[in-house]
């Protein structure tokens, strides 16, 4: 049963939320674009069965040149084409695979920009013509975070202390070898003292299917959130280690198609706390545990048909996950956690579109330690109007929607710069609207005490509505300011400087 007392701002927050959430489904939905044959084999279509109309051909591919590609292999950016040397295609549906391929080459994130062209060299033969700008590949970008969950939970909620900042460096180093391998390491001081690798290889073999992900870390944290106080983080600080976390985890990746991907992964994971976290939390790790290690296996799923995964516009995208953790007689936690997601992205008309998300999170265990709980308010994970918050439970739902208009696009061209990796600078601006409606399951630790903790925003519909503005621009960055009304009748502007999902 909801238990739900609702004001007229209440109301209005979730009456606003659930009419845009519907409005992704109802009559504002148009129906999408059919996508072409989702696959890496030879796309040699049927004329027998196609009747084609009095104004269209066929084309026989010919050859196929690709140029500006300096450090990136050319089998790299030729794995992502529809088409092949040799294949024949219907000339009016030539213009949807070329977009749907330059898509797919800009989602690798190795180019600034890509441009496909079709040279015709005599009736019924063509060559193609693919031209790409490359990024730059290296970047050894300063750490200067905060170590809270995100920048408006550090200033309303720790009174924006530039004590709780933690600095550093982090090596991207993106298209290693020209085989879109990434290596990046992290070397960060403060509060949070990590340090971590990860060795991404998204081939391992010819035909381009098959490829792995190493990763380690090592974490000190003099910083904690050692419980949970009216769905915000109480920490205790000391000038000494509180937590220690290690950890290695190897993934085999399977993408036997342009658009969908399979992984399986497994890690290893140990924690280690001081007495003093201990005895603030007893049950932190487990009652009388003052370490914890556990080994984790986990298959994911995901089909990607966006178009700009940086800021998509139109297509979907679609994630499933499931993990088992604890499967050995030495692991000091087992459970079951599952979660999907499902975002679908829709173009109207007069540079309108609409978007919605939906998540959910499910587990098979309630009585676990406070460091394992499942929280909704990490990452994407969050109503729009709760962002200082943390909800707890074994299962929640999450829906996000958002309308919005373009009012601004241009790309400027920088010809004056010597490096080509700069010379291209986008610049979007959208003006937009949203609703997010969700609900938690509790879990039975904090209902269950006397009196009742963390109970005012589970249990229950929670609910945020407002308006917005997204700027987005070149390698990926994406600036969201949103004035939100929540169902508990708070207003706040808030900052984010990823995309919404």
């Amino acid at each position: 049963m909801i238990r739900c007392i609702l004001s007229s701002k209440t109301r209005f927050a979730v009456l606003g939320a659930i009419l845009l959430s519907l409005s992704a489904s109802g009559k504002l939905y148009h129906a999408p674009t059919p996508i072409a044959p989702d696959t890496v084999k030879k796309n040699v279509r049927n004329r027998d069965k196609e009747t084609p109309d009095s104004t269209g051909y066929y084309l026989t591919i010919n050859r196929i040149f690709v140029l500006g590609n300096k450090r990136t292999r050319e089998p790299i950016i030729l794995r992502e084409l529809t088409v092949k040397p040799g294949d024949s295609i219907y000339s009016q549906e030539l213009s949807k695979v070329i977009e749907k391929d330059e898509n797919k080459l800009f989602n690798l994130h190795l180019f600034n920009a890509v441009e496909i062209r079709l040279l015709e060299i005599n009736p019924g033969k063509a060559d193609l013509l693919v031209e790409v700008n490359e990024r730059w590949f290296t970047f050894p970008v300063p750490i200067f975070q905060l170590s809270d969950r995100n920048f408006n939970e550090w200033w309303e909620n720790y009174n924006h202390d530039f004590k709780r900042v933690n600095y550093g460096l982090k090596l991207y180093q993106y298209n290693m070898r020209g085989r879109n391998e990434t290596l990046t390491f992290t070397a960060q001081f403060g509060y949070v003292r990590r340090f971590e690798l990860l060795y991404r290889i998204p081939y391992i073999d010819k035909r381009q299917k098959q490829g792995l992900i190493f990763q380690t870390d090592f974490i000190d944290a003099k910083n904690v959130a050692y419980r949970t106080e009216d769905h915000k983080l109480v920490f205790l600080e000391t000038d000494k280690v509180l937590r220690n976390t290690r950890g290695i985890g190897l993934t085999y990746t399977y993408r036997n198609s342009f658009y969908n991907h399979h992984r399986l992964g497994y890690q290893f994971r140990k924690t280690t706390i001081t007495d003093s976290l201990y005895q603030r939390n007893p049950n932190y790790l487990g009652v009388e545990n003052r370490a914890q290690q556990f080994d984790l296996l986990s298959y994911e799923f995901i089909s990607d048909h966006r178009d700009v995964i940086a800021y998509p516009l139109t297509g979907y995208h679609l994630l499933f996950h499931v993990q088992k953790v604890g499967f050995a007689m030495s692991n000091d936690l087992e459970k079951l956690d599952a979660w999907v997601s499902y975002a679908r992205y829709i173009e109207l008309k007069r540079k309108f579109f609409l978007s919605n998300f939906t998540f959910a999170y499910w587990s098979n265990k309630t009585d676990i330690p406070y460091y394992n709980y499942g929280v909704m308010g990490y990452n994407k994970i969050f109503a729009r109007g709760y962002e200082v918050n943390v909800i707890e439970g074994p299962w929640y739902f999450l829906n996000k929607t958002t309308l919005k208009k373009r009012i601004f696009s241009r790309v400027y061209s920088m010809d004056g710069s010597r490096l080509k990796q700069f010379k291209y600078i986008p610049l979007a601006i959208y003006l937009k609207t949203y609703g997010d409606f969700g609900y938690i399951e509790n879990y039975p630790a904090y209902t269950e005490t006397v009196p009742p903790q963390n109970t005012n925003l589970s249990n229950r519909i929670i609910a945020g509505t407002g308006l917005g503005l997204d700027i987005v621009t070149s390698y990926d960055t994406v600036l969201r300011f949103e004035y939100t009304l929540n169902s508990r009748g708070n207003t706040g502007l808030f900052f984010h400087i990823k995309k919404e999902f």
